[in-house]
This record gives structure tokens, C-alpha cells and sequence, in this order.
């Protein structure tokens, strides 16, 4: 018997009716609903939720490259749980077929003093509060200096991410099926320092410059860290992926139009 696993945000009254039927949908066609804490037993996973819901389920299935991931958006923007809830069983259908489309989306990987963190969306470095002195975060790449951003803060941002907090600071759209990290300071003292985009593969080694400052980590949101001068904060890509089952009609620039009104002549 297959297995799906369903994760729902239990805090939205629609997401709880889409999971209930989604629980008669696979129930009729013979196949098994488990929970998240049994997720290593599923043949494919559902998520119904906003991107939130997304972010802070992901984990769950990037450890087994042959699992999909349906989202279903029952939240608002919906950048990452793109199939609207008037087409889930038809994308269920299409998917019990065979007949669907996906994206591999990458995941970076943060090392904090060795411990482990991963991120769908992005990293943040940035001060401990509004009243806090500015940070001065030391960039290299594979081990050869770029450069030290000094401001309230800097996002590694994946493409996913982009169309996320880093593009309310400025920086640029990036698409998501590319490997690549997004570099965008936030509030930068010097005015010349713009966003930067690089090569996924790449390195970075991070460092905090004030001896006498402590900033923070926050990953996707979820996991907050504080850091100093002494922290060692490495970032790459992992090897890891996720595989994100999408519309099938679906268009990625059809997509910024609609969440983003981008291109819309709007005066």
C-alpha cells in the first residue's frame, strides 16, 4: 500500500478542510495518510499551508531525493505552495497519473560552529535590536576575501528565496530553478554596497569583525542564533534538493505577474 504524508497547518480553517478531504480522496483510492513524525515511511508528502507552513516542514523530506512535494496554498501570497485550492485533486490526479511537473529547488546549508542548519528561503545576519550598534560582517569566498558589508544586517538569500525578504531589501529576482546565492545588504552604511549575486557554487566563510558586538542568525525564519567575532559560519549549497510538484499550467513568469503585479503597467 503507498503512503502519503500530509502536514496542514492547523490553524486555518480552510487548510483543515482540504485536509480532511484530502484524507477521503487517498482513503477511497487505497492509500495510506501518515503523519510528519512518520514521513521516512511516505511514497509523497502534502503540504497545506501558506509558504510558512513550507518552510517549516521542508526538512522533513530533503533527506530522500526520490520523495515529491505537493503544496497546497491555503494561505494568502503563496510563492512557494503555488496549486490553489480549486485544483487540488485535479493536480492529485494528475500526479497519481504520472502526468505532473516539478521543480528541483536547492537547498544552502549553514554551519554555526559546526552545528547544522538548512534553508529553503534564506539567512540573516543581522544586529540583535533597532538600538544596536551597526555590524561589520567579513565575506569570503572559497576562501578569498570579497568584502566586509557594514549596516544592520546581510541576506544569503537561495532563488527561491528571492521573490522573499531579500527582494523587500532591494535586492533582485533571481529564478528559482537556478543554482545560486543572492548576497543583499541590509541598510548598508555605505551607499555604494548593492546586492550581488554568485555562483552556487561557491563557498562562503563569514565572520563577525566587532569584538565587542553580538549579532544573530535567523534561517527561514525559524531557527534565530546568536553570533560574535569568535562564531565560525560557513554556508554552501547542499546536496540535497527539493522536489516541488507544480501546476501543470503553470508559468513562472505568469506567476510574478500575479503575485507580484511584475510588468503591470499599474499608473
Amino acid at each position: 500500500m503507498k503512503k502519503v504524508c500530509i502536514i496542514y497547518n492547523f490553524e486555518k480553517k480552510i487548510a483543515k478542510e482540504i485536509y480532511k478531504e484530502s484524507i477521503e480522496y487517498f482513503n477511497k483510492r487505497n492509500i495510506e495518510v501518515v503523519a510528519g513524525d512518520r514521513s521516512t515511511e511516505a511514497d509523497f508528502a502534502v503540504v497545506i499551508g501558506g509558504d510558512g507552513t513550507l518552510l517549516r516542514s521542508f526538512k522533513h523530506f530533503i533527506f530522500r531525493p526520490e520523495i515529491y512535494v505537493i503544496a497546497i496554498n491555503a494561505g494568502s501570497l503563496g510563492f512557494l505552495t503555488e496549486i490553489k485550492k480549486e485544483k487540488v485533486f485535479e493536480e492529485y490526479d494528475n500526479f497519481l497519473a504520472g502526468s505532473f511537473k516539478y521543480e528541483k529547488r536547492y537547498i544552502l546549508e549553514i554551519r554555526i560552529n559546526q552545528k547544522k542548519y538548512y534553508a529553503l528561503n534564506e539567512i540573516v545576519i543581522s544586529k540583535g535590536g533597532i538600538t544596536s550598534k551597526v555590524l561589520r560582517v567579513k565575506f569570503s569566498s572559497d576562501n578569498e576575501y570579497m568584502c566586509t558589508y557594514k549596516g544592520d544586517g546581510v541576506i544569503i538569500s537561495t532563488p527561491t528565496g528571492s521573490t522573499a525578504y531579500s527582494m523587500s531589501a532591494g535586492g533582485p529576482i533571481v529564478k528559482s530553478n537556478m543554482k545560486a546565492m543572492i548576497i543583499t545588504p541590509l541598510a548598508p552604511h555605505n551607499l555604494n554596497t548593492r546586492p550581488i549575486v554568485i555562483s552556487g557554487e561557491e563557498k562562503l566563510q563569514i565572520q563577525m569583525e566587532d569584538t565587542d558586538r553580538t549579532g544573530q542568525i535567523v534561517v527561514d525564519g525559524q531557527v534565530n542564533t546568536k553570533v560574535n567575532s569568535e562564531s565560525i559560519i560557513d554556508i554552501e549549497y547542499s546536496n540535497m534538493t527539493l522536489n516541488l510538484v507544480i501546476p501543470k499550467d503553470r508559468n513562472y513568469y505568469s506567476v510574478l505577474r500575479e503575485k507580484l503585479k511584475w510588468g503591470d503597467n499599474l499608473c
